[in-house]
């Protein structure tokens, strides 16, 4: 498989929190199968766990500061333009977010977590008024956030899977999962000047983000002068997650369905081969590497997961990226990971929200400590712990505590969750 071809599955463009603009986007094109001109009376969503638990408290940019899932439903019922896929909120305004203020009012929304759903799952139904009559429409994404596996339009299928490029995308992340980390670098080092241009401009896309999530934090927890790089670095990826997860309206381009993992895995592979004077072409096979890897622990650990991947899959990525550009070679690699492993694993995921500015930060934090121990020959053994006796033998222990260890964590957090907002 090409670089190229992993590019176009995982590095995409989206606006605001991946989870509700997936949810904004079903509910949209619901909306459109449900023709006619009447108000919406009704929109009703049933939703994974873990989709649930990412849109439950993270803003929604173009919104005036409004939060959560029952806007996110909402607010995409009222849409009239699904092409936008997940920059579905580019085209919120005001008299939309009237709309969906009155149907929200007269409690036209319901939202269903379907409790045994294991993977991604966006079920939106709309029904519209016609007077005499009612006409409804229905959209499912399935598996991917991009993946359309449905749409219904009164009772008839009329579509749905028909886009090949999106279907691939669970099959370039398990392919991607399946290679060792030496093939990975290798993969990492054949970017064409295309994908070179594509890297520079996503990476570029999440620094600017980055950098004007500075003005939302307090001075004394952002000034960076006179601090180390390891220090800025995490602080910078700090204000662009909150400054995502706030709703601020900027595009980023996000990572395996992750824009908190696209800000991670790129900004401190950016500031660090800019401030060590590194070449281009050294920058750009840092910045794919650190996507390989973080799309590749995104499969050992779940698109969603009981994990923090911001902390644990983008953090990974970087540490495989701060080896490469230091001249490190696969066996530092394997250490990296295990260290990376063997220190912030069992981070929790309790959803997408402001807290994940702290995670992320750790994360980069830890992928620091993990490159300069490897590239000093040091990593934890696989006697420790869930550490395995290589890097790849770690990540598959890594996701299967995400995946089966936590199946019982994931449960109380979404438990905790719906308490709250039946409060």
């Amino acid at each position: 498989m090409r670089l190229s071809e992993v590019l176009e599955a995982e590095w995409r463009p989206a606006f605001g929190c991946t989870e509700p603009a997936a949810v904004a986007w079903a509910a949209s094109m619901a909306a459109e199968q449900a023709r006619g001109e009447g108000p919406i009376e009704q929109v009703r969503l049933v939703v994974d766990p873990r989709t649930y638990k990412n849109c439950y408290a993270v803003g929604i940019p173009n919104s005036e500061h409004r939060t959560g899932i029952l806007w996110a439903l909402a607010i995409g019922a009222e849409l009239i333009d699904p092409s936008l896929g997940l920059e579905v909120f580019t085209a919120c305004t005001p008299a939309i977010l009237a709309r969906a203020q009155a149907l929200l009012d007269r409690r036209g929304v319901e939202v269903e977590v379907d409790a045994g759903a294991k993977e991604l799952r966006i079920d939106v139904t709309v029904r519209r008024d016609e007077g005499l009559s009612r006409t409804c429409g229905r959209a499912v994404l399935a598996r991917e956030h991009t993946r359309v596996a449905l749409l219904e339009s009164d009772g008839r299928v009329v579509g749905g899977t028909s886009d090949v490029a999106e279907v691939q995308t669970v099959t370039v992340r398990s392919w991607l999962a399946e290679r060792s980390l030496e093939e990975l670098l290798e993969l990492a080092r054949t970017a064409t000047p295309e994908d070179r241009q594509r890297l520079r401009e996503g990476a570029a896309m999440n620094l600017a983000i980055a950098e004007y999530g500075v003005s939302l934090l307090p001075s004394a927890f952002i000034e960076t002068e006179g601090r180390d790089l390891q220090t800025r670095s995490a602080r910078l990826v700090s204000s662009g997650v909150f400054a995502r997860m706030s709703g601020v309206s900027m595009p980023v381009m996000s990572l395996a369905g992750s824009g908190n993992k696209g800000i991670a895995s790129t900004v401190p592979v950016l500031l660090w081969g800019r401030e060590h004077g590194c070449e281009p072409s050294q920058i750009d096979a840092a910045l794919a590497i650190s996507c390989l890897v973080t799309s590749a622990a995104t499969e050992r650990l779940g698109t969603l997961s009981a994990i923090c991947g911001a902390a644990n899959a983008s953090g990974l990525g970087v540490a495989a990226a701060l080896v490469l550009l230091q001249g490190g070679d696969a066996s530092a690699l394997s250490r990296a990971v295990a260290n990376m492993v063997g220190n912030v694993a069992g981070m929790i995921c309790d959803g997408a929200k402001i807290g994940c500015a702290m995670k992320s930060m750790t994360g980069v934090e830890a992928a620091f400590r993990s490159a300069a121990l490897a590239l000093a020959g040091i990593g934890i053994p696989p006697t420790d712990g869930i550490v395995g006796a290589s890097g790849e033998a770690s990540l598959a222990n890594l996701g299967c505590l995400a995946q089966i260890g936590m199946a019982s964590v994931d449960r109380e957090i979404l438990r905790i969750m719906q308490g709250k907002l039946g409060a």
